[in-house]
């Protein structure tokens, strides 16, 4: 099986969940949820102050390897702009493309000629691309503070059901490494960044979720 053909069969079991495309920890740097406080908690010091840095970095770009729940491995370039709006632009031979334009999340196949649609607000992924990171103890799963590595899971039962997103940053530098989406049936994906700069001006068209190649989702795009 290719790495495109393992991506959209993770998406069918995402249709039924929450934006496995997304997973992000297959790999031992992944901290497993199991690891966290059962209970939440508010967040420490160190922890508000990396989500208050990382909530002032607005724009971002970079390369990425992402992990699937089956150690499938693909790679390729990331562009963020928050809130809300993302885009992977997948290596050869992979055909995907995945975009957030602020209201949905579109994975595309260029090959196929294919789209699925999901509304932003009900993935984990919204909170790696809100304005301003939650760390109220309703969202907080839980918090790990280690010397190389601060890793912070939030989640929201009532939006996003068991699906959480886990955000692992340098403590040092407050950067963040790599983030890790668990969904419903507690699958992982890991997506690990690097080369990352920040403060980049992109254009519009970056983001633009084609509409028009995605049946019945003329009004999705207002």
């Amino acid at each position: 099986m290719s790495n495109s053909d393992s991506f959209l069969s993770g998406l069918t079991t995402t249709r039924r969940g929450l934006l496995g495309a997304f997973a992000v920890a297959a790999t031992a740097t992944a901290v497993p949820l199991g690891a966290f406080a059962q209970a939440a908690a508010p967040a420490s010091g160190t922890a508000q102050a990396i989500a208050d840095h990382f909530s002032g970095v607005t724009t971002m770009q970079g390369e990425f390897v992402q992990f699937g729940p089956r150690g499938e491995q693909t790679g390729g370039k990331f562009f963020i702009q928050r809130p809300g709006k993302l885009r992977f632009n997948y290596d050869d031979p992979s055909p995907m493309r995945v975009i957030a334009d602020g209201k949905n999340v579109a994975i595309g196949n260029t090959k196929l000629k294919t789209w699925d649609l999901y509304p932003l607000s009900k993935t984990p992924l919204s909170l790696l691309l809100a304005q301003h990171i939650d760390l109220s103890a309703g969202m907080v799963k839980g918090v790990k503070e280690e010397s190389d590595l601060t890793t912070i899971a939030l989640g929201n039962n009532t939006v996003f059901g068991n699906s959480t997103i886990t955000m692992m940053f340098d403590p040092k530098t407050y950067d963040l490494r790599q983030w890790t989406i668990t969904d419903n049936q507690g699958k992982d994906t890991s997506v690990m960044i690097f080369n990352v700069k920040t403060g980049v001006q992109f254009d519009d068209r970056v983001f633009r979720v084609p509409y028009e190649n995605i049946p019945g989702t003329a009004a999705s795009r207002d």
